[in-house]
């Protein structure tokens, strides 16, 4: 039986139209996924390992750019370079999703009573600062919530199973501020955020 390196040397058509095409796309796919991550990261301000990201990116992009220059009548170099691209942004957001790095702030706007919003989170050590607003139809209360984003889910999932359920929206936090507040000291009308958290 023949090798598999034996069958590339007896049909070289094999290495223009699979083994080429097939390095560019993985070496598209990696580095394309490092560029996603490393804007990600460097919109977080996370910059110390940004540097690295950077370096092996554009090395691996050198790499399959080499390839494909060598092989311009190669539509099948072609098509494994944009198939790389798009699957490398894709999987570059899912790594990031994964890893979920930094915090992010939920505004919580309820017209009733937020008592019991606030006691629920409170018990999970989420900080909270509340204050009093107008609403378009009378008062309202909104709450502020800093989270860390891998506690995110739950911390929606808590504001969901309440009836009825509240607004809210959420957005980054690009760096925070203090480490000395503790949620589990915190009470209604002080700004706190969950665990030690670290000015970056």
């Amino acid at each position: 039986m023949k090798g598999i390196i034996e069958i590339f040397l007896e049909y070289p058509v094999l290495i223009d139209w699979v083994v080429i095409p097939l390095l560019i796309f993985v070496a598209r796919l990696i580095d394309v996924s490092l560029a996603t991550l490393r804007h990600i990261l460097v919109s977080k301000g996370q910059r110390n390992v940004v540097p690295f990201l950077a370096f092996v990116e554009v090395s691996i992009w050198l790499l399959a750019f080499g390839q494909v220059m060598q092989n311009l009548s190669s539509m099948a170099s072609f098509l494994a370079w944009a198939s790389g691209f798009s699957l490398g942004t894709y999987l570059g957001m899912i790594i990031e999703e994964k890893l979920a790095l930094g915090y992010q702030l939920v505004r919580v706007i309820t017209n009733g009573d937020a008592s019991a919003i606030i006691q629920n989170l409170s018990k999970e050590r989420f900080g909270i600062t509340t204050m009093k607003a107008i609403g378009s139809r009378g008062g309202v209360e909104v709450l502020l919530v800093v989270s860390e984003r891998k506690r995110l889910s739950h911390l929606l999932e808590m504001l969901r199973s309440l009836n009825p359920q509240p607004f809210y929206t959420i957005e980054d936090v690009r760096s925070v501020g203090t480490s000395s507040i503790r949620a589990i000291n915190s009470v209604p009308g002080e700004m706190a955020m969950e665990g030690s958290l670290k000015k970056k």
